[in-house]
């Protein structure tokens, strides 16, 4: 019996995903990757030299156990990732941090009770909210948005600017009153509402692509599995026995083809099939929002009060929403990641202000002068993530092609566009192709 072979067209999370689990059960698997750098929108970046920083800054909660399981199996190491109680802090207005050790819900209730900066109401309003979840097992009307949500529970101001606002933007990379209602629903569902563990935070203390994209590879490379960087497939042509892909330096024909890529060039890929113009005109037609990083090395001896802080947001506040110290999460010292999620007036700033008004801003939080940045970098992901919105189409990992299919962050799944959603598509898209082809190893 011969072995299956399958190609994989993207390593960023969700093909590597799939390439490891068809790899375990002893399917050969080839990747083609289009860049030489690993990880897809979620990567390194080199820049001036010597600084290697994320294209942008992402973290995990306890909750996403898929991508956790994947990198035990990978033989990534628990160090790779810094476990954080849920925190929630903005200097000067709020500080929020569940308790570790206790079992849920008195980790989040004991956090809440001792909470610096909410007033009763506000503590009040948080508790009602979530018993009001609760009460409807997390299941909300489909339209409704999460503007809604906070409105029909009574949120009050502080709550909304403080906490479910920047959750929001945080998980959903979408602005509060576009976003899912729904979605966010999930996400506090399998967090907030879980255990204490499930509603930890967990920061990548290495880069992204060395987090899991790189320990992906060298399981691959142990398992006859090939790993081709820097080779596009342009194009994906039926032909008998499968799919001949335009790019590939080989002539055999792939019987399963997986197209991992970012859905603004799965839906190209889909169209010059022939076969599948509606699926690949409507993944073309998803709406996304960006995410800018801005990077600000302020030297030695700068640090933040703690490893994520949130910073208020707003026109007159400034533009981002939280900022990561480097330095206390395995980076160099007295590096900040400054995170401005989804879309806003601060896309129409040119690089250098929006620098100059990310420092002013951690100035003003911190409430102290900082020195000059010895370093500074923004970088922008115009299509980092889909729009998170009520009813937006979220396809199905099979395509109308026999042996076609899709992993991606955008596709359908009770969480928003992230890295979790991502490995979670490329493990079930394996396991669809196994089961079709009756093969276990």
């Amino acid at each position: 019996m011969s072995v299956p072979v399958v190609a994989v067209i993207g390593a960023g999370y969700a093909g590597l995903a799939c390439a490891v689990e068809l790899a375990r059960a002893g399917v050969h698997v080839t990747v083609f990757e289009r860049s030489h750098t690993l990880g897809g929108r979620a990567r390194v970046v080199h820049k001036d030299h010597h600084w290697r920083v994320d294209n942008g800054q992402h973290i995990l909660i306890g909750a996403y156990t898929e991508l956790t399981r994947l990198l035990r199996l990978t033989g990534g190491s628990p160090k790779q990732l810094a476990h954080l109680p849920l925190t929630l802090h903005v200097p000067g207005r709020l500080n929020l941090k569940a308790a570790a050790a206790l079992p849920a819900p008195f980790h989040l209730a004991t956090g809440l009770l001792w909470a610096k900066g909410l007033s009763w109401a506000d503590k009040v309003a948080m508790v009602g909210m979530m018993r009001w979840l609760k009460k409807r097992d997390f299941r909300l009307p489909p339209e409704m948005t999460v503007s809604g949500l906070l409105r029909e529970t009574r949120q009050t101001p502080a709550m909304i600017e403080l906490v479910w606002v920047p959750l929001c933007v945080a998980a959903l990379n979408t602005p509060a009153e576009d976003a899912s209602a729904q979605i966010f629903a999930n996400v506090l569902r399998d967090s907030l509402a879980a255990s204490a563990s499930a509603s930890e935070l967990l920061i990548p203390r290495v880069d992204l692509s060395e987090l899991f994209p790189v320990p992906a590879a060298r399981y691959l490379a142990t398992r006859r599995g090939k790993l081709r960087t820097g080779n596009a497939i342009d194009a994906l042509h039926p032909v008998e026995g499968g799919f001949r892909l335009e790019g590939d330096p080989g002539s055999q024909p792939w019987p399963h083809v997986v197209v991992a890529t970012a859905p603004y060039h799965a839906g190209t890929l889909l169209a010059s099939t022939g076969h599948c113009d509606r699926l690949a005109a409507q993944i073309d037609a998803l709406p996304h929002e960006p995410i800018v990083s801005v990077y600000l090395a302020l030297g030695k001896g700068q640090k933040l009060p703690e490893p994520m802080i949130g910073l208020v947001n707003g026109a007159t506040a400034g533009p981002a929403q939280w900022a990561f110290d480097r330095g206390q999460l395995g980076g160099p010292e007295g590096l900040m990641a400054c995170v401005i999620s989804a879309s806003g007036p601060h896309e129409a700033l040119p690089r250098d202000e929006l620098i100059l008004q990310t420092h002013a801003q951690l100035e003003r939080h911190l409430g102290r002068r900082l020195p000059s940045p010895e370093w500074s970098q923004v970088i922008v992901e115009k299509r980092a993530t889909i729009a998170c919105r009520p009813g937006i189409f979220r396809p199905g990992i099979r395509t109308p092609m026999r042996g076609l299919w899709l992993a991606g962050d955008y596709l359908e799944s009770d969480y928003p566009a992230t890295l979790e959603s991502a490995v979670r598509s490329g493990v079930a898209c394996a396991q669809s192709i196994l089961a079709e082809l009756g093969y276990t190893g």
